[in-house]
């Protein structure tokens, strides 16, 4: 398959939640990134500038948002973040401090946690 030339740009991932500025936080903890200077605690939408230049994550309020309830159908994720790390036994506990609970240790090349919002994301040993 042949891409096209477009003068579409990815600008960033949105993640409904119902409090934006702290999911931004605790995104921005594990990531090491910053939210936009502009973006405000009471902002209903805050961005974490991704410092590599590359796409950021932003996080809309939706206050009637319902978390997933992974791994049930019931709420079905919409979508996840998957994030490499080199060693998932040291970034294990430092996610769980950050706000993060564990959802499947099963697997041995990564592991599922919902964020402080209930969204999945994975550490992924690559």
């Amino acid at each position: 398959m042949t891409a096209a030339k477009t003068s579409i740009k990815w600008g960033c991932v949105a993640i409904d939640c119902p409090r934006p500025w702290e999911l931004a936080r605790f995104y921005g903890e594990l990531l090491g990134w910053q939210p936009h200077e502009d973006d405000k605690p009471d902002d209903d939408w805050v961005t974490l500038v991704n410092p590599g230049s590359g796409a950021d994550i932003a996080f809309q309020r939706d206050p009637e948002f319902l978390p997933p309830t992974w791994p049930s159908p019931e709420r079905a994720q919409m979508l996840h973040l998957d994030f490499e790390v080199p060693d998932i036994e040291a970034e294990h506990e430092r996610v769980l401090a950050l706000g993060a609970r564990l959802l499947d240790d099963k697997p041995t090349s990564f592991r599922v946690y919902a964020d402080p919002a209930g969204h999945p994301f994975c550490l992924c040993a690559c």
